[in-house]
């Protein structure tokens, strides 16, 4: 679509909104690469995995049935759309522990990370009240250490996935640069 505009002589994209969070990094792969090379800001919804990330729900969560209620709650919209699962309480726990290390609210963690990636210009928030609204713009005033950063990246860490880990094998990489070292741009 950029370089359609571009061809066109159209106004450009200026920004990606995509689903980006400790819980959901597979934007890493492809999308945030992609827009930094071309410019486009980031701007993340569901920054805190529709609340899994603040601590709001436990393991005996994942035992609920999301089709026993019908009606829709946001405890289903979480199930639904696989952001409640053991792995993302697991990145929930991380975050809890180095929530209580700064002294800072979960939310304010896991908002403060995303901001760590240079790609991502604003997450949308979605607060509800006034105290929450108070309470995520303290995330601006996060400042992790290497350790506690390095922990959160671990616990969220995502499997480069297809083609990438092709291309990382040392075959591959023969064959491609024939033992040429090529330095990548920063």
């Amino acid at each position: 679509m950029h370089a359609i505009a571009d061809l066109r002589g159209w106004s450009p994209l200026v920004a990606l909104q995509v689903e980006y969070s400790l819980a959901e990094r597979t934007t890493e792969r492809d999308l945030i690469p992609m827009a930094r090379e071309l410019g486009l800001g980031v701007i993340p919804w569901s920054p805190l995995a529709g609340g899994v990330l603040t601590g709001k729900y436990k393991p005996a969560d994942l035992k609920t049935d999301a089709s026993a209620n019908p009606q829709g709650t946001r405890h289903n919209v979480v199930l639904a759309h696989n952001m409640l699962t053991a792995r993302n309480l697991g990145i929930a726990d991380e975050v809890g522990k180095v929530a209580d290390e700064l002294g800072k609210s979960r939310a304010q963690v896991a908002l403060a990370w995303t901001l760590l990636n240079p790609g991502v210009t604003s997450p949308i928030i979605g607060a509800r009240t006034l105290q929450q609204l108070e309470d995520n713009l303290g995330a601006l005033e996060v400042l992790f250490d290497a350790d506690q950063r390095a922990r959160l990246d671990a616990a969220s860490a995502i499997d480069p996935g297809f083609p990438h880990t092709m291309v990382r094998l040392p075959m591959v990489q023969q064959v491609v640069f024939g033992g040429a070292e090529v330095t990548p741009r920063g």
